[in-house]
């Protein structure tokens, strides 16, 4: 397996188990948050399907001063909704790790544009794979904070 494979698989799968806690979320729980200053479960969900648009921007190097995203003043319909009209820009942001050599993955340096650190390009890859992560716990204390049954996600 290559290094790009392994860095894929891993993405792969943490967005398979994401997407079945938030598929486990009944429409009513849409709009619900833990507190004010929160993401509501839907603005949650969307916060990391749209994230995948801006590290394809990110690790291709791309200007991320004006940054927008598509999702700009898109309404919030349902789980289902998201998930497709997210489904381009993840397979945009696959394909970009799929073209990257061995040597790439090791040498490009990407700096993040929120914190001005510098990682190489596979540990900035992995750290998104850690970023949704986080947020599937996160929506797991969500679940949980709602009464809805948390769903397995560790086959």
């Amino acid at each position: 397996m290559t290094l790009n494979e392994i860095i894929i698989n891993h993405l792969e799968q943490i967005r398979r188990r994401s997407i079945i806690l938030w598929e486990s979320l009944p429409k009513e729980y849409y709009n619900w948050k833990p507190d004010n200053d929160a993401m509501t479960a839907i603005e949650l969900i969307r916060h990391v399907l749209q994230a995948d648009y801006g590290w394809n921007i990110i690790i291709n190097q791309g200007d991320m001063t004006n940054y927008t995203t598509p999702w700009e003043n898109l309404p919030y319909t349902s789980v289902q909704d998201e998930l497709e009209f997210a489904s381009p820009h993840r397979q945009t942001f696959l394909d970009s790790i799929k073209k990257f050599t061995q040597k790439e993955l090791e040498e490009t340096q990407i700096t993040h544009p929120g914190n001005g650190k510098k990682k190489n390009l596979a540990a900035y890859l992995l750290r998104i794979g850690y970023h949704e992560s986080v947020h599937a716990g996160q929506f797991l204390s969500y679940l949980r904070a709602m009464g809805i049954d948390r769903p397995f996600i560790w086959d």
